[in-house]
Parts: C-alpha cells; structure tokens; sequence
C-alpha cells in the first residue's frame, strides 16, 4: 500500500501493488510512478485500489477529482 499526504487534511491511497517504488518519507513529484499495479489480496486479477480521504473519511473520488471528458 502507497499513502500519499497532500495539503488540506487530503490522502490518497493505492493497494493491490504488485511493488511499491516509493518508501515511507519520500516526496514525490507530479507524474511520477510511485507503484506498479498488482493482483495482491483476495483479488482476482490485477487492478487499481485507490482510495480518496478527506480528514480520514473516504470520499467518492468522482466528486472531488476532474473528468476526461475526451
């Protein structure tokens, strides 16, 4: 599992990584590969887990992050 602090209370969180290419205290820039994408867990093929929070609490990550509307 990657956690990512970012300003105002917000965390982002990916689980299922086949590897994790970032390590507890490291920042990280915009665009960079911080995992590569696994099937870990109970789960039946490779996939994303990503998780958006706000002060803690899981918020609908369609709410708060912009659409490609292409």
């Amino acid at each position: 599992v990657v956690v990512l602090e970012h300003p105002d209370f917000v965390m982002t969180v990916y689980a299922h990584n086949e590897k994790n290419l970032v390590a507890v205290g490291d920042t990280v820039q915009k665009g960079q590969q911080i995992a590569m994408v696994g099937s870990t867990g109970n789960a039946t093929g490779s996939h994303l887990h990503f998780e958006y929070r706000i002060k803690g609490k899981a918020i609908n990550p369609r709410k708060v992050l912009p659409l490609d509307k292409g």
